[in-house]
């Protein structure tokens, strides 16, 4: 619908979307905000959807959009691919839930030490959350440490120990709901900087171990590349602490064996879930088998419980084998990689062109945009792990506080040109062809002059 001069770009939103808002308006009265997970939340109303395939999803309303979501990271098959949606019909005619082992789960655990690394046993639980929660148990049992490090902007699901600092501003003396002594648990340092980390676990004979997501809190807001990697899996071998990798969206989507396996660093514990299960939900700790053999019974050494109604369900076993027997190709991770390469050079170009004081920036398969920027100019011609980072890697300029207005009016008018874009970043999957992503750059193109003649941007 074009823009006139009485229609601001909420105005159209709002009336090219009405079936959505009709349905957030009864959702507000069952759940807290009217959603199911905070990244869901826009402002006024969010879309609601009917179904997807490939790079695609449709609205109540019919329209086909183009989608960076993606399943929060989950599908870089592309919304239902075949194989994936034939296993798990198959299995559903078998049971969802047998309340026993089965053979699928170690077919899909086999699979997991295959491509991981640092697999040298693996447990599936229920979620990535789920994961992390396990990695830092088992580090405490192992080191008889009761801290550990993380960064700053690095999220790690929402238990109580990982969310400190997950978000600005990073030095809050606490976070509403976890106790104090908790929170306490955590050393948070910047990322990127190798002598805070060495300084933070020298002052604290307690750092048990390091946590992070290996290419950059938030999935790359700020990003990470393998020199960092390399001198932190080295400190951590000369302190004798654990290196825990949160691969739950990295894993198998920057390559079949994760960032690990990019940059040939080994962690001593990996985190994995959303590419894990095919989509579905479930997650896994994988990493040495002295550390992982805590959760075993054993002779005059504790063991940590782990229970989990749902760990290695056969639904999800039977996705998660079908999803990463193709992943271990590499095509699919391939395709994605070019995919968000070819995307962020040709919004350099644009923005570039038309003299816009943006940016496109990232690494892999996950792209993000920055407005607001006037420093220097990427190269148009970026690989998938080597393009520019905006202010020197700055956390607070790249994941601090946001432009709110401009982040949901963002989403709005990419919606309105047909692409489900995440605020301020999307990630592609292997079904985003080439004309996919041109057909996105026109989107961004059309947004940026609704957005520069309205004054937002």
């Amino acid at each position: 619908m074009p823009a006139t001069a009485t229609q601001t770009v909420a105005d159209r939103y709002t009336a090219t979307f009405a079936g959505s808002k009709r349905r957030f308006e009864t959702a507000k009265g069952v759940f807290p905000t009217g959603v199911t997970h905070d990244a869901r939340m826009m402002d006024p109303f969010p879309v609601y959807i009917t179904h997807a395939k490939g790079a695609h999803k449709w609205d109540v309303d019919g329209h086909q959009l183009t989608d960076y979501f993606v399943g929060h990271g989950s599908h870089l098959l592309g919304h239902c691919p075949d194989d994936v949606v034939k296993a798990v019909q198959d299995q559903m005619a078998r049971g969802t839930h047998h309340g026993a082992c089965h053979d699928a789960e170690i077919e899909w655990g086999q699979l997991v030490r295959k491509l991981i690394p640092s697999a040298e046993r693996v447990r599936f639980t229920g979620s990535g959350t789920e994961a992390t929660l396990m990695a830092l148990r088992l580090s405490r049992l192992y080191t008889g440490k009761g801290k550990f490090l993380k960064f700053h902007g690095h999220f790690h699901g929402w238990h109580d120990y990982v969310t400190v600092s997950a978000d600005p501003p990073y030095d809050a003396p606490g976070v509403p709901g976890v106790p104090d002594d908790v929170a306490a648990h955590c050393v948070a340092v910047p990322p990127n900087d190798l002598n805070r980390v060495e300084d933070a676990i020298k002052a604290d004979s307690q750092i048990g171990a390091v946590i992070l997501e290996p290419t950059g809190g938030h999935w790359g807001a700020v990003p990470i590349r393998g020199e960092f990697l390399k001198g932190l899996r080295e400190i951590c071998t000369r302190h004798g602490r654990l290196l825990i990798f949160d691969e739950v969206i990295t894993g198998f989507r920057v390559s079949p064996g994760g960032a690990q396996a990019f940059y040939g660093i080994t962690p001593d514990l990996t985190a994995m879930a959303k590419i894990l299960a095919g989509g579905l939900p479930g997650g896994c700790l994988g990493g040495r088998a002295d550390i992982l053999a805590y959760i075993e019974p054993r002779p005059g050494k504790p063991k940590m419980k782990h229970p989990g109604t749902y760990n290695a369900n056969p639904l999800s076993a039977a996705a998660g084998v079908a999803a990463l027997t193709r992943v271990a190709t590499g095509e699919p991770c391939d395709r994605a990689n070019r995919a968000a390469t070819r995307l962020r050079n040709k919004l350099n170009e644009l923005f570039a062109a038309r003299a816009w004081p943006w940016i496109a920036y990232g690494d892999f398969s996950m792209v993000r945009v920055l407005p607001g920027y006037t420093g220097p100019r990427p190269s148009t011609a970026a690989g998938v792990n080597d393009g520019l980072v905006p202010f020197d890697g700055d956390v607070n300029k790249l994941d601090g506080p946001k432009n709110m207005k401009l982040y949901h009016a963002m989403r709005q008018t990419m919606l309105l040109n047909g692409v489900d874009w995440w605020g301020f970043a999307g990630m592609t999957c292997c079904d985003h062809t080439d004309a996919v992503v041109d057909h996105t750059v026109t989107a961004f193109e059309a947004s940026l002059e609704a957005l520069t003649a309205e004054g937002l941007a």
